[in-house]
């Protein structure tokens, strides 16, 4: 148990309180705008964008780069997002759908434009020196492409945070971020429900399409 508890707290002995109350209040507020995602509620991106925000600070501090690209993203997609779901179509708003042909080849556009971009980063800034550092860039690659496809809500996107969650669930436990650890153990819940709950409601439109 002592062993348990010193791998949670020894990457936190040198952090100040003001960044583990950070790291809290991201963890929170990232949990929420998930849980909202699931419920198909818009509140999904202002509290996504106070976490993401969050995050690229403590990441910086933590010098995780990548994860620092990709919480800038999420806080321009989210954004973005935002205004696709309150934007009006033939008076309409925006609904859940299947991603097509040409959705999917946007995905997988922004997930191998994206790897390479934290490739070169990486390269640039000499950190491809641990194992973690190589499943960064196929993480980002995975969540730049579901963030696109949430923000268009198109139910695919949470199959690529369940792929993306599970991988990341052991990589922040390594990077010495135990909250954010134990957080994608709750995103990884929550995309599961949210891909059941999201499927529900697409199969009751679609008969009457």
């Amino acid at each position: 148990m002592n062993e348990i508890v010193e791998f949670f707290t020894a990457p936190y002995a040198t952090a100040s309180v003001l960044n583990i109350c950070l790291e809290l209040l991201a963890v929170i507020l990232g949990i929420l705008s998930v849980w909202f995602a699931k419920n198909e509620h818009i509140l999904v991106f202002p509290t996504g964008i106070v976490s993401t925000i969050l995050y690229v600070y403590i990441c910086y501090h933590f010098v995780l780069y990548g994860d620092a690209i990709i919480n800038i993203y999420y806080t321009i997609m989210s954004l973005y997002g935002w205004y696709m779901w309150r934007k009006q179509i033939d008076g309409d708003k925006i609904e859940i759908s299947n991603s097509n042909a040409k959705d999917i080849s946007k995905a997988i556009l922004i997930f191998s434009t994206t790897a390479a971009f934290v490739v070169l980063v990486y390269i640039y800034f000499d950190r491809f020196h641990q194992i973690t550092d190589y499943f960064d860039t196929f993480t980002t690659g995975i969540f730049f492409a579901a963030m696109w496809l949430m923000a268009n809500k198109k139910i695919e996107h949470w199959l690529f945070w369940i792929v993306g969650n599970i991988i990341s669930i052991p990589l922040y436990f390594i990077k010495g971020l135990g909250f954010s650890g134990i957080q994608f153990i709750v995103f990884l819940i929550l995309a599961i429900l949210g891909y059941q709950e999201w499927k529900k409601h697409l199969n009751k439109r679609q008969p009457a399409a």
